[in-house]
């Protein structure tokens, strides 16, 4: 009778997320390079807005709200080149309105310039998940907004769901990304996806935010 031998399974390499600095001063991109220097799954490369086209494996955008630029011009730009790019806006002390703007044309999030080194990373990871990340501030104005006038913003009447919708919705709406949501209720990420997509055509929205701001403001999952 053979022994069994034991195999030790090597550990999984992470899937490395390439991120592109757009149109930053050599400092700031300098910057970037030390604060994920632990990441290492994370590929930084600085770009113009010319190499933007040409940067096919590029996973994200970190896109500077600098002076002197108008920013949807920026997003617009980008967006044009490559519709499938998701966009993180960094700045410093830009406002409500312009945040909740930049994500209404576009960005996938925004990170101020203040952020922890914590932050700006759980805010990548949760971006390449393909979810929207946007300061608890800035969600909070949306929902004020929402609740003084939904009927502005969404359209009337009662959407209703299936129960594996309403599974999905409750949490996506306490900020699980797709990835998670499809562990926890054991069906794959692009289920979920599906799920979420149908979940938005059904409440006519265009991201996951105003999808779970109607969910919370019609009452259709418990706000935490």
């Amino acid at each position: 009778m053979k022994a069994a031998t034991a195999m030790k399974a090597a550990p999984s390499k992470k899937e490395p997320i390439r991120i592109a600095v757009v149109e930053s001063d050599p400092l700031r991109f300098v910057g970037f390079r030390a604060l994920f220097d632990t990441e290492s799954d994370f590929e930084l490369i600085s770009a113009t807005m010319a190499d933007v086209s040409t940067l096919q494996n590029t996973d994200l955008i970190l896109l500077g709200n600098r002076a002197g630029q108008n920013l949807f011009d920026v997003m617009a730009s980008l967006k044009a080149s490559r519709p499938d790019l998701r966009i993180i806006v960094t700045g410093s002390g830009m406002d409500e309105e312009t945040i909740l703007k930049a994500i209404a044309a576009g960005a996938k999030g925004y990170v101020d310039e203040a952020a922890s080194p914590q932050e700006f990373v759980q805010a990548i990871r949760i971006v390449n998940q393909g979810s929207v990340w946007a300061p608890r501030h800035v969600l909070s104005t949306f929902i004020e907004r929402v609740t003084s006038a939904p009927g502005r913003i969404f359209p009337a009447g009662r959407v209703t769901f299936t129960d594996r919708e309403k599974e999905v919705l409750e949490m996506l709406v306490v900020g699980r990304s797709n990835k998670e949501i499809g562990s926890v209720l054991g069906i794959e990420e692009r289920t979920v996806k599906a799920h979420v997509a149908k979940l938005m055509r059904k409440v006519g929205v265009q991201n996951r935010i105003a999808l779970s701001v109607h969910a919370i403001t019609h009452s259709l999952v418990t706000a935490r």
